[in-house]
């Protein structure tokens, strides 16, 4: 339900049927210009309405749709179809990235540079220059205005231009249309040795709709598609075993019954069993909890898992499409797909702008050509309308505040990545929290009864290791001299072993270090110390948790831990509603139960496990631990932040949306008091123009409040 808060489109389109995908998309089309709900709807239906597509899928932030079809068909009959309705497109190609920058930022520069250029020039004017001396100012601010406003409003020339040459209006018609005007009877005024120009007009209009844009368009850029990391994980190559040995092949080439060879630290392709006796299974992708798991001989190993021992064989029990990894990539595009239906704020109220605006500049030249039967009279005031009701503050209300509350948030070790993620933060009235990394996490504790010289060694493989849980016996220690350790070598996922003073040394599972056993034990020597795990609550949940239930938040855990241990934890922290023991696609259908009953959810996790229900939730947030593929998944990340940023962040939203609501007041009292004086002839182009740029200072002034 993400929406880009885009000034520059309608969001009149119809509404596309909501159609459910069937199986996995078979095809992508990339759509460089797409913009907004509007656009989404107007694909989609194109798209949908085909006898050949089963669905169609836009997702905003990739700037792509994906139609599921039959496999191998021709896609040019959907690109004509989009083309025919206005939009680009093509076929995606492997590694593709949009980057949809059209080179605003330099012509944000250059706007700028010629926009203070030209008001210089007509300083002169204002100050009572006359004759020859404005007319050689006019043809000046002409040299530098005209070059400078055909390239600097080529976005939306183009934009406007899609739009009309298929029949469809959009909010880059009336801006474009304002400078085109301004510009020509600008240029008119000139060569006829007229008294007025409004070159500076044409340019600060364009100045402060890209400057809008650049702000949308850069809090855009850092989002990162969930479904495409969660499809990154998937090897692209496979070893199989046959008659003839070992050969490689795609993994699109795996067929049920097939026998694999992995090697140490594989990543598992498709569902199967494992053949071999015994392994080590990393299963943090699926459950979240990053312990190791001992597994024997048929064993069913899950795509997405890594194999820590090997090498190891394994049998397939379903092919590359029907794996899990894949459904889960397939359930993560989907949410993604579904979350970029939610319609900004801006967007809304472009709805009926643009119709508005036209319809009323349009009325005012009609009406003053028909009263005072001079065409060029009516053609001025028609054009101070148009300046008049620009949209830059409409097209500024949202980037504005969000600009400011992003800076306010990032300052305090927050990152902001989706450009409605404010406005969907504020109006959450539900938080999910993920248990395990998120709201707790696990400790060792050092034996009491240990040694200084094993607590000295215990402190120095603990300092030589980034593991979460080595670093965790480190406060305990933190009066103890660390021993100086050599020849450390790190295993993942089963611990550290070294020399110390000619004896060999380990921290690590029990079995690995010394062959027998369980659990987490340290090695001095031949003394073998066992270490307790105990998981602990996190050092501010607590306290954020109580003062998101001081703003009215309903607060859940959901977990793929067992009951007793969620139990526990929920326990110390005063949460009554708790799911244990679900996997990736449950967390997901509790989320979507929770929003189909009317809640507005906030989920907040840091695993691959919580990635679907990160992108099906309203609002996401991963902590800065999270993995790479649930911080891209999230609207938000914490990246210097506790727990304690989740309320922070919370009450920033709503102090933002509340800025936005009173921008979009000032810009209505702004055209209430400003288009009647336009349409009385009180306004020229010029006075226009300083009346448009007021109204947009006036909202960026009020959004640099939610500071």
């Amino acid at each position: 339900m993400t929406m880009a808060a885009c000034p520059g489109c309608i969001a009149g389109a119809p509404m596309a049927e909501n159609r459910a995908p069937a199986g996995m998309p078979t095809h992508m089309l990339v759509l460089p210009t797409i913009h907004c709900s509007a656009c989404i709807q107007a694909v989609e239906q194109a798209l949908g309405a085909r006898d050949d597509i089963v669905a169609a899928r836009v997702n905003l932030s990739a700037r792509r749709v994906a139609i599921t079809a039959t496999p191998g068909a021709d896609p040019t009959p959907w690109i004509s179809a989009l083309a025919n309705i206005g939009f680009e497109a093509h076929e995606a190609r492997p590694g593709e990235v949009q980057t949809e920058d059209d080179g605003l930022i330099l012509r944000l520069g250059v706007a700028g540079f010629a926009m203070m250029n030209v008001m210089l020039l007509s300083v002169a004017v204002w100050s009572g220059a006359s004759d020859s001396t404005r007319d050689f100012m006019h043809w000046i601010a002409a040299t530098i205005a005209m070059p400078a406003a055909i390239y600097c409003a080529d976005p939306f020339f183009r934009s406007a231009w899609r739009a009309l040459r298929v029949g469809r209006l959009n909010m880059d018609v009336p801006i474009s249309l304002a400078i085109v005007l301004a510009c020509g009877l600008s240029l008119y005024e000139t060569m006829t040795g007229g008294a007025h120009a409004y070159f500076d007009a044409a340019l600060s209009l364009t100045f402060f709709l890209l400057g809008g844009r650049v702000l949308e368009t850069r809090m855009r850029r850092a989002a990162r598609s969930a479904a495409a990391d969660l499809a990154a994980l998937e090897p692209h190559r496979v070893t199989r075993v046959t008659g003839q040995g070992h050969q490689s092949a795609s993994v699109e080439e795996v067929r049920v019954g097939d026998v694999l060879w992995l090697a140490a630290g594989s990543r598992v392709p498709v569902d199967g069993v494992l053949q071999a006796a015994t392994a080590q299974v990393d299963r943090s992708a699926l459950t979240g909890e990053s312990d190791p798991v001992a597994v024997g001989q048929r064993a069913v190993l899950t795509a997405g898992e890594v194999v820590l021992t090997g090498p190891v064989t394994m049998q397939a029990r379903v092919d590359a499409k029907g794996s899990t990894l894949r459904r889960l990539v397939e359930l993560a595009a989907s949410a993604e797909g579904a979350r970029s239906r939610y319609t900004s704020l801006a967007t809304r109220a472009a709805g009926v702008y643009a119709p508005l605006v036209h319809g009323l500049s349009l009325a005012a030249f009609l009406g003053w050509w028909w009263g005072s039967g001079d065409a060029y009279h009516a053609l001025t005031i028609a054009i101070a309308t148009l300046i008049i009701t620009c949209p830059c503050a409409l097209g500024l209300a949202v980037p504005a505040v969000a600009t400011v509350a992003t800076g306010r948030l990032f300052r305090a070790g927050v990152l902001v990545k989706s450009e409605t993620a404010l406005e969907r933060l504020a109006e959450v009235d539900t938080v999910v929290f993920d248990k395990t990394g998120t709201l707790s996490d696990s400790a060792l504790v050092p034996p009491v009864d240990l040694s200084d010289e094993a607590r000295a060694v215990l402190k120095g493989l603990a300092e030589a290791s980034r593991h979460p849980l080595s670093r965790s016996v480190l406060g305990p220690l933190s009066d103890v001299r660390a021993a100086a350790i050599e020849d450390v070598d790190e295993t993942r996922g089963r611990g550290l072993r070294g020399v110390w003073r000619g004896q060999p040394v380990g921290l690590g599972a029990a079995d690995w270090l010394t062959g027998d056993g369980q659990g987490t034990v340290l090695q001095v020597g031949d003394c073998i110390y066992p270490l307790a795990r105990r998981e602990q609550a996190v050092t501010d949940a607590a306290q954020a948790l109580d003062a998101l239930r001081a703003m009215g938040l309903d607060v859940h855990i959901l977990t793929g831990d067992t009951a007793r241990n969620a139990q526990r934890v929920a326990a110390t922290l005063e949460v009554r509603q708790v799911h244990a023991g679900v996997g990736p696609e449950d967390k997901q259908a509790l989320i979507q139960s929770l929003q189909a009953g009317g809640a507005k959810v906030l989920m907040i996790g840091d695993g691959l496990n919580d990635t679907l229900a990160l992108t099906e939730a309203w609002a996401s947030i991963a902590p800065g631990t999270a993995l790479e593929a649930s911080q891209n998944a999230a609207d938000v990340v914490l990246l210097g932040q506790k727990m304690l940023g989740v309320p922070l962040v919370l009450r920033i939203a709503r102090s933002a949306r509340r800025r936005i609501l009173e921008n979009f007041a000032l810009a209505a009292g702004y055209n209430a008091v400003a288009i009647p004086l336009s349409l009385m002839g009180f306004a020229s182009p010029l006075m226009a123009a300083l009346a448009m740029s007021s109204s947009s200072l006036t909202v960026t002034l009020n959004a640099l409040r939610t500071r």
